[in-house]
């Protein structure tokens, strides 16, 4: 009885302190609001497997349920892209999870004599803080033996040397090229942050290793994927090959053609419009001058344009106008006089669109051309560079390509007039002696995409000024250049 009243009263005692709490709570704020706990560490930890059945490593496996059981509770970040099985399946299992445990239910039929591995890096996380598992390997043979063989390697992107995550590696037996289109992998990999991929418990024999990034999750070549291959076959064998050096590039867009489609005309923009390169009505000495037009033109007649000089309209010979493949671009070249006006004369028939729009009436486009004061001039001198791998200049701006300079033999490019502004710079080993970056080639040439280097200096170009670099290796150029 006295145990009862204790109890009773101990009850009593902290329902008054709770009560008390709330209330005081309810006073300060005129509501309740739950705070999370605070003062301990953020949990940085990745979710760690403490038990799996069957056991990892199981021989003669012939399960079609896999449980996975971690240390806390998880949940799964979209397995049917995540999760990498080797060898492919042709059919996807069943992912599932409840709590701390993970189920994966097989629905293929799984290759005798086989090692299957289960990569479940990117694909589990923790409930609370999202931390992703790390080396979340699976691996079970349907025969007497677990293969171990190893292939590593590293991806990088041709024109920037640089690594991209997202890309996958990819192992086929077929040999064929096709294989690429027409079929998936055997095995696949990711790379990492720094380009490099690592694949484990592989079959000896003999492979084609290609790289792509797969944002559909087939897992097969369509032509236009960021892409790369391996010059020659792989030979998986017990002594490991050495580690894999591949060059990735995106395939050049194929260029389409212009749909002649009926469009529905506004009745109040019936007339012809386009566009010049003119910047506040200044034309740029280096440049010429173009005008873009919104549809194809169906008709062009040069006889209705004409050039002169000054406000005496004084006609000006020696320049001709190019109307360009799309029907859209025209281009007007002249060699021209600096700090000069122009004035481009337009008849109402001189152009007529796939609409039928023609401007309303003549037209007088009035510019000016820049000074040789608006413009800095630029020495480079490439103290030691490879001469023998054709590198070529590319000045760029963001991912614009201002211009590309073949480097002569003398090592020194100079530039009278230069646009003022803030550049980068790189190095363009030019196979081909082109003057521009080619990418790559598979199916007909097995052509290597071309390789650029970044140049470790900014060129800044200032009016009126003269520029001068003095580059060499270990300042401005790379110690190593891209091979």
């Amino acid at each position: 009885m006295f145990a009862f009243h204790m109890r009773a009263k101990n009850i009593l005692f902290v329902g008054l302190i709770l009560a008390s709490a709330i209330a005081l709570l309810f006073s300060e704020t005129g509501c309740a609001s739950i705070v999370p706990p605070s003062g301990g560490p953020r949990d940085s930890l990745p979710p760690v497997i403490v038990s799996v059945i069957p056991e990892n490593q199981t021989l003669n496996f012939n399960a079609k349920e896999i449980k996975i059981e971690f240390d806390e509770y998880v949940e799964l970040n979209d397995p049917y892209k995540n999760l990498l099985i080797s060898p492919f399946p042709k059919i996807n299992p069943e992912v599932t999870r409840k709590l701390r445990t993970v189920t994966v239910k097989i629905k293929d039929t799984l290759q005798p004599n086989t090692t299957y591995v289960y990569n479940f890096a990117n694909t589990i996380k923790d409930l609370n803080e999202g931390n992703q598992g790390k080396d979340l390997l699976y691996v079970v043979s349907t025969g007497t033996y677990v293969d171990s063989m190893e292939l590593s390697g590293n991806v990088r992107m041709a024109k920037t040397g640089k690594a991209d995550s997202t890309l996958s590696v990819m192992l086929y037996n077929n040999l064929d090229d096709s294989a690429i289109v027409k079929e998936r992998p055997r095995y696949i990999a990711r790379v990492d942050t720094t380009g490099t991929f690592f694949f484990r418990f592989l079959a000896p024999g003999k492979y084609r290793l290609y790289a792509m990034k797969d944002e559909s999750g087939m897992y097969m070549y369509n032509g236009e994927q960021i892409f790369a291959f391996a010059d020659s076959v792989v030979t998986i064998a017990p002594e490991p090959p050495a580690p894999v050096r591949m060059w990735a590039y995106e395939p050049e867009k194929r260029k389409e053609e212009d749909m002649d489609e009926e469009t529905e005309i506004d009745e109040k923009e019936k007339r012809l419009k386009f566009n010049t390169n003119l910047e506040a009505s200044q034309q740029d000495l280096l440049s010429a001058f173009i005008m873009t037009f919104d549809n194809p033109l169906k008709t062009f007649d040069t006889t209705k344009m004409s050039l002169s000089m000054d406000s005496t309209f004084r006609p000006i010979t020696g320049h001709r106008f190019t109307l360009d493949s799309t029907a859209k671009i025209v281009t007007m070249n002249l060699p021209w006089l600096e700090d000069t006006t122009y004035n481009l004369v337009l008849e109402k028939e001189f152009a007529s669109d796939s609409l039928n729009r023609q401007i309303f009436r003549k037209d007088t486009i009035t510019f000016k051309t820049k000074a040789r004061t608006d413009y800095g001039q630029v020495r480079i001198n490439f103290v030691d560079i490879e001469m023998d791998r054709n590198p070529v200049l590319l000045i760029t701006q963001g991912e614009t390509i201002k211009n590309a300079f073949p480097i002569p033999a003398n090592r020194v490019i100079e530039l009278q007039l230069y646009n003022p502004g803030e550049y980068d710079m790189k190095i363009l080993y030019d196979k081909n002696k082109n003057g521009k970056w080619d990418p790559g080639e598979f199916f007909v040439e097995h052509r290597q995409p071309e390789l650029i280097n970044d140049i470790d200096r900014k060129l800044i170009v200032r009016p009126d000024r003269m520029e001068d670099f003095e580059l060499k290796k270990g300042r401005g150029l790379p110690v190593n250049p891209l091979k």
